[in-house]
């Protein structure tokens, strides 16, 4: 008789199209059979009678360990991956910023040396480009695509700070990711517009955190999403949007798409969660980031575009600092969120908002998909046995002192949940075990991405 390493037996296995009781055995880190009753010998068997048996969740868009603001944020590398590990994300996706002469390898390396001892998930990295170094990052692209980084971020905004691009880079950068089968993913806002906004209120004493809101409202973020959706459309080139928060971007981004448009939109929790009117609270600082929550009919917006397929994923943008300072232009922008996506997300299904079948869509299948993580985001033969075990009866309250991170508070303080998951497993092994991590930092693997097909 076969034996496996692991069978979990008896649970509802959730993909993105359906659900249906089945059991899967685990071999050498892979899943290596599905069937609804596999009689076979196995090293552990977890019984998931009454629990949903998911894909662990793909957060597509975190900065670990990030230099900002004249600070760097909370989480380490091992901090953060812990985190994640706990609330059912067994792959991230970091963000590390090339600065003036970096390379873009170069940079993933430094990275990757320290990942290689801290990370307690997998990994992959999508790398910020701020300086074509005289056109030798152009040439390097096609080295980092076939080493399996994918994606590249350009930033519309941070002017000052020097990590904005212009329109004519953005197009250069665009035109070459499409003819390696890469793609650019973009944060936008108008710099010059934020600018304004901000010197206008600190010249009258206006410094609360309500006024980061007031310097980056919905239209300014509007104008940014527009302009990147037209050189998406008319250079015939991909383009990811990150944490879209607006109305009227997102609109654009629909009718793009409607019109056959290679374009991809990513939300996070707090805009589904929150308004700006958290910056109206005394511990509005913790709730800073960029964009900023908007007004209630941006939040339906996403909402509907949740519902109706027109978001693709739902990611963190996780990028937490210790809260410490109220000026709203010197608090570091970031919120904490990658333990908070998948048990968010999960919780809205079981409360019949979406369906667990979108909620697996958007935070592990679409996000496998579109950045070519080909062993991931699904309970399939063959994939990466990244596993999640989920108790939707299991009533859980989100607490700083019952989260994995490093920070000193969560924005999510209070927030109830019902269902929670109670388990991961990262390739077979348990990382999280009902409330505690019991993973291994260093566990985590680089994924290596495919490249997207023309």
């Amino acid at each position: 008789m076969k034996e496996f390493d692991l069978i979990i037996k008896n649970g509802t296995v959730v993909t993105s199209t359906e659900s249906f009781l089945c059991d899967v055995a685990v071999k050498d880190g892979k899943i290596a059979a599905m069937a609804q009753n596999i009689e076979a010998d196995a090293k552990e068997i977890y019984d998931a009678a009454g629990k949903l048996v998911l894909p662990g969740a793909l957060d597509a868009h975190t900065h670990m360990a990030m230099p900002f603001g004249g600070t760097v944020s909370a989480d380490s590398y091992m901090a953060g991956t812990r985190a994640a590990a706990c609330g059912g994300v067994t792959t991230i996706f970091d963000y590390p910023v090339q600065h003036k002469g970096e390379t873009i390898r170069g940079l993933v390396n430094s990275k990757k040396e320290v990942l290689e001892k801290e990370a307690c998930v997998d990994y992959a990295m999508h790398c910020c480009i701020t300086d074509l170094n005289e056109g030798e990052i152009l040439e390097e692209m096609e080295k980092a695509v076939a080493e399996g980084i994918t994606s590249f971020k350009c930033f519309l905004v941070y002017k000052k700070e020097g990590m904005m691009v212009d329109d004519g880079m953005l197009a250069r950068l665009m035109l070459r990711a499409k003819e390696l089968g890469a793609m650019i993913n973009i944060h936008a806002e108008n710099p010059d517009l934020i600018d304004y906004y901000t010197e206008k209120f600190l010249s009258e004493g206006k410094t609360s955190a309500w006024y980061h809101y007031m310097s980056r409202p919905e239209f300014v973020e509007a104008e940014a999403d527009k302009r990147a959706v037209h050189w998406a459309k008319h250079l015939d080139a991909p383009l990811y949007l990150v944490h879209m928060a607006d109305k009227e971007g997102l609109e654009a981004c629909i009718e793009a798409k409607e019109e056959g448009a290679d374009v991809f939109v990513e939300t996070c929790p707090q805009y589904l969660e929150f308004t700006c009117d958290v910056y109206k609270r005394e511990d509005g600082r913790n709730f800073v980031c960029s964009p900023p929550m908007k007004g209630q009919e941006s939040q339906d917006a996403l909402w509907k575009a949740i519902k109706n397929g027109m978001i693709d994923t739902v990611a963190t943008d996780h990028c937490p600092f210790q809260s410490y300072e109220d000026d709203f232009t010197k608090i570091p922008n970031g919120c904490p969120g990658v333990e908070n996506l998948y048990p968010y997300m999960l919780d809205a299904a079981n409360s019949g908002k979406i369906t667990f079948e979108r909620a697996v869509e958007l935070c592990s299948t679409n996000v496998a998909k579109i950045f070519g993580c080909d062993n991931k985001g699904s309970i399939s033969v063959g994939k990466d046995a990244d596993i999640v075990i989920y108790d939707k009866d299991k009533d859980f309250t989100i607490s700083v002192d019952n989260m994995h991170s490093d920070l000193d508070h969560t924005i999510w303080e209070g927030k109830q949940l019902h269902g929670y998951p109670i388990r991961t497993y990262l390739r077979g092994n348990v990382v999280y075990d009902n409330g505690d991590f019991v993973g291994t930092p260093g566990l985590g693997e680089y994924v290596k991405r495919s490249p997207r097909k023309h």
